[in-house]
């Protein structure tokens, strides 16, 4: 696996994975709100597995020009 999730777009990620669980834990959402694990995941891995399939890529290329 190699990282397709860039800084910005990985934040993000584990912030909203974290406030859906969070809403899901107190009760302010439904069930559904468990869902914020696939965000928080693909967050701290740096991958996400639709972003290869799409070929989609938000981190930096090693060894590509600045």
């Amino acid at each position: 696996m190699k990282a397709n999730v860039g800084t910005i777009d990985r934040i993000l990620r584990i912030i909203v994975g974290v406030a859906l669980i969070a809403l899901a834990a107190t009760g302010k959402v439904g069930p559904w709100g468990y869902l914020g694990v696939i965000p928080l995941a693909t967050g701290l891995f740096r991958f996400c597995p639709a972003y290869t399939l799409l070929g989609i890529r938000t981190c930096p290329v090693p060894g590509a020009p600045k």
